[in-house]
């Protein structure tokens, strides 16, 4: 039951979710919203004009709606109506001024290839419906990929693509040639699709692999920009924090704040190496790396760790777990070939606007490799590694238990915001709650005693690079760093190889208020639970406090934050 004073029934909302479905239709297959699964988006310098002037009259329209009140009336008034529309107006003011300036659509190739795969990749990889109305959408899509990677280099014509850019865009675009010319076939085939079909889809993903080559060839004639990478600039990174995550502190006050926690955190992972009796870190590493599971086992061993996830988090009355099953399945073959170098996520959200189902999380295959291959997959996917990341971060208290209280939320934006698409997530505002609890969820599952004296240091580890992430994302698109000097500093502070610190500054430069949002939204859970445990003495509650924090959805930490302590929209919730 929606709460007090709520009610989805809101033309103003109802246009903003139809401007963002019509003008990012493969994000609106993600979210699971399908009347755009035939379409792609129109990133010409005329689409892009078009997109901008939508978002402005929205963003207009939304303001109108809200007759002046400030976002601080908004969130007093307890009101989810008008809390919706604020964060709504908020996205529109971030999308503008992304989509005005040259640091994301008009500067980024990577993003529009991206676009083109997972605009195939969203129609295959869910059984949301019959493969024959997926396959029908599916051909309209890749008719669509020529015009769509057309219009998008006419835009990237009008300035220098930077170096790493390109070279990202141009490995995504080989990867996107082996999706067309080897996954679709093997898709058609796994799906029973009738032999006219399936011939239609050959003949349309082959234009589609034409102008992918297309797309590519000229990207690789495009000048160069003299620098490998682009900073977004102070305006957009302020954008960032107060529109995206709505964090009212300065980006000075949050870098020296992350600074201080940055050399602690570090110090305390030195002490911790120290106390498990290593001599250095690489030693715990190595001994994580030595415990794995046997091939035969490997599949079976997610669900196993899954499953004392649960128990444990049952035992100390951690969260009300809800009847989300998982399972855990290699990666299909129609994508396999073409997964390592896209957007591929391991757990990508269920679509919040699909009927729930059970989950299938996928994995790297194991059953074709030769026995030195399987060891070194086993070495990388160790019992640590499933039991951090895959399980506790992704598979289990992690993203799929915040994903299934978010899909019921009372905010219409915080049911969708987290929603994995093309190349990140739906809306920047779902980051800090999203990427938060899943950060906080290991540290919870920490203090429980479900890790292992190694198991501790590894996610100790963990927590030091947040925050080394945290702290380049604020200085490299403010212009204190250079992106050479990011590079390093991943290597030197943050214990990066040099081919991971590489990617990761690489990563970082792309999406400005990104790597910031897993220690804001880690750090503004812990200060909450702080604040509600003072504020409830001995009647607080673990799992109640949870059950709140995770009912409000996927909208920033600092809103909820500020519902929790204040009532309003909470206390209509009870």
């Amino acid at each position: 039951m929606s709460p007090a004073g709520h009610s989805d029934a809101n033309p103003a909302l109802d246009g903003f979710f139809d401007t963002l479905f019509r003008h990012r239709p493969v994000d609106a297959t993600f979210i699971g919203q399908h009347d755009q699964d035939h379409r792609l988006p129109d990133w010409s310098p005329a689409g892009l004009d078009g997109a901008t002037a939508a978002w402005s009259w929205q963003r207009d329209a939304l303001r109108g709606a809200l007759a002046g009140a400030t976002d601080d009336h908004v969130l007093r008034s307890g009101d989810w109506g008008r809390i919706d529309l604020a964060l709504a107006a908020s996205h529109c003011e971030l999308s503008l001024a992304e989509l005005e300036g040259p640091h994301m659509h008009r500067g980024n190739p990577s993003l529009a290839i991206g676009e083109a795969a997972f605009g195939v990749i969203a129609l295959i990889t869910r059984d949301f419906l019959p493969p024959e109305q997926r396959a029908s959408w599916l051909l309209q899509r890749l008719r669509q990929v020529p015009a769509f990677l057309a219009g998008a280099l006419a835009t990237l014509r009008q300035q220098p693509v930077p170096g790493a850019w390109r070279e990202k865009a141009l490995k995504e675009a080989r990867a996107t040639a082996r999706l067309l010319d080897d996954g679709l076939p093997l898709w058609s085939q796994a799906m029973g699709l009738a032999s006219g079909i399936g011939a239609t889809l050959h003949d349309a993903s082959q234009l589609a692999l034409g102008g992918v080559h297309a797309f590519a060839s000229a990207l690789d004639a495009l000048p160069a920009a003299q620098s490998e990478v682009a900073a977004c600039g102070e305006a957009l990174l302020d954008a960032c924090i107060r529109r995206g995550h709505w964090i009212d502190r300065s980006a000075d006050d949050l870098r020296a704040d992350i600074k201080k926690r940055f050399a602690d955190e570090r110090s305390r992972l030195d002490a911790m190496v120290r106390n498990c009796g290593a001599r250095d870190l690489g030693e715990v590493l190595a001994r994580l790396a030595a415990r794995h599971p046997a091939p035969d086992e490997y599949y079976g061993a997610f669900g196993q760790v899954r499953d004392a996830c649960q128990a444990c988090a049952a035992t100390h009355d951690l969260v009300t777990w809800p009847d989300a099953p998982i399972g855990y399945v290699p990666i299909p073959r129609w994508t396999r070939m073409a997964a390592g170098d896209l957007y591929y996520l391991f757990y990508r959200s269920p679509a919040p606007l699909d009927p729930w189902a059970p989950y299938e999380y996928v994995v790297s295959p194991i059953d074709d490799l030769d026995a030195d291959a399987q060891e070194r997959l086993l070495r990388s996917w160790n019992d640590s590694v499933i039991k951090l990341n895959h399980v506790v971060h992704h598979g289990a208290l992690g993203h799929h238990v915040q994903n299934w209280y978010a899909a019921r939320a009372p905010s219409r934006v915080g049911r969708v915001a987290a929603a994995d698409c093309a190349s990140r997530i739906a809306m920047l505002l779902g980051g800090t709650m999203a990427e938060g609890w899943a950060c906080y969820a290991t540290d919870l599952m920490d203090e429980a005693g479900f890790l292992t004296p190694d198991e501790r240091v590894a996610e100790q580890q963990t927590r030091v690079r947040m925050l080394a992430r945290a702290l380049n994302d604020l200085e490299f698109h403010s212009g204190r760093r250079t992106w050479s000097e990011s590079v390093r500093f991943y290597v030197d502070d943050a214990g990066m190889s040099a081919e991971a610190a590489r990617n990761e500054a690489v990563k970082n430069s792309m999406f400005p208020g990104t790597a910031m949002m897993y220690w804001l939204g880690t750090q503004g859970i812990h200060d909450l639970r702080a604040a509600v445990r003072v504020r409830e003495g001995a009647a607080f509650s673990l799992r109640r406090f949870h059950d709140r924090l995770l009912s409000h959805g996927a909208i920033p930490v600092a809103v909820t934050t500020r519902l929790m302590l204040q009532g309003g929209a909470d206390d209509a919730r009870k």
